[in-house]
């Protein structure tokens, strides 16, 4: 029988966030054999992070993966450094980790000025100084010019967090809220302003930050069934993300939905939906709803999270749907974006 494979070519959209990108995941992944230690969540979840059960201890390790390819390197907002530190210490953070350090890897084209790397990574070290994490082992390479247009950087995380705490993509619980931490978009339609040189008199920037300030939330809280920073395929893709491998429906408020008007004109020039736009600054987490307003109002006195709001609610019916009610009352599927329009953006 001949492989559905052959001929096949891989394309921009695979590396979007949404089912293309599923597809090559599962195509690169599917031969692993051993994807988990311990029976911890493994690289078969494809979740955030992976961990690893610790004999005799009562934590797990949990262990997390980044490439950060973004163009330009310098956007409104911060850097190629800045996200990359970001990055990784999110996505250890919706693990429910602690992060404690991160490894960097970096890839310089011939011909960068030694100026430029300086600026990626001076902010690439304030960062990891201010979410606290150690940098503790890398590497790096130079390629010949033209081979990958500028910097790239890889990077490990590495957390650690009580075996108790079970926060994971398919964890949400029927009558669960679901609450977002802030306004779409923000980073992607600040991003490709810049790459297409809008001339839009705007102050829109990228909402890259660590999130480390949620990490006392995270500590306190028993409710947090599931958390997510929605990145890669924006919220669309998150949120069904969430409703296909808890096996649950998702219902969201439109009007809850924060979308500066900045992110409207952007997506409306490209036509794109800011709802499958990359975010590097916020988290969609799903909370028991006896803890949802109490873990709301902390939300709130942070920074990161001062304009989180619920969104919307998990439901046992209709599983493996993102179903979203309009402001006239009508009900649209939020359907899982094929790849992200926009390459590079992360």
């Amino acid at each position: 029988m001949k492989d559905h494979n052959t001929n096949k070519i891989v394309q921009l959209g695979h590396g979007g966030g949404g089912i293309m990108q599923a597809e090559l995941i599962d195509f690169i992944t599917k031969d692993i054999p051993i994807k988990k230690i311990n029976n911890g969540i493994g690289v078969d979840s494809y979740d955030d992070g992976a961990t690893i059960p610790l004999d005799n201890s009562l934590d797990d390790i949990v262990i997390t993966a980044d490439g950060h390819t973004v163009d330009p390197i310098f956007f409104p907002g911060g850097n190629l450094g800045t996200l990359s530190v970001c990055g990784t210490v999110n996505d250890l953070l919706m693990m429910g980790a602690k992060p404690l350090a991160i490894t960097s890897t970096v890839f310089i084209e011939e011909g960068i000025e030694f100026e430029i790397i300086k600026q990626i990574m001076d902010a690439f070290n304030e960062t990891a100084g201010k979410a606290n994490v150690g940098i503790l082992a890398g590497d790096t390479k130079v390629l010949p010019k033209d081979s990958l247009k500028g910097i790239i950087i890889s990077t490990t995380g590495i957390g650690i967090k009580p075996k108790s705490r079970q926060i994971f993509d398919a964890n949400c619980q029927p009558g669960a809220k679901i609450i977002l931490t802030g306004s779409i978009g923000d980073h992607g339609a600040a991003l490709i302003a810049k790459r297409e040189n809008f001339n839009l008199k705007s102050s829109l920037q990228s909402d890259v930050r660590h999130l480390s300030d949620f990490l006392p939330i995270i500590e306190t809280f028993e409710g947090i069934q599931a958390m997510k920073d929605p990145t890669r395929g924006g919220l669309a893709s998150a949120l069904n993300e969430w409703a296909q491998k808890s096996q649950v429906s998702l219902w969201i408020e439109q009007e809850s939905i924060q979308i500066k008007q900045e992110v409207k004109s952007i997506c409306e020039i490209l036509g794109l939906d800011p709802m499958e736009i990359a975010n590097e600054g916020k988290a969609i987490l799903c909370v028991s709803a006896s803890e949802s307003s109490v873990i709301l109002n902390a939300l709130k006195s942070t920074e990161s999270g001062k304009d989180a709001r619920i969104i919307g609610e998990v439901k046992a019916e209709k599983p493996g749907l993102v179903i979203m009610t309009t402001p006239l009352g009508g009900k649209r599927l939020v359907e899982k974006p094929m790849g992200e329009l926009i390459p590079r953006i992360c």
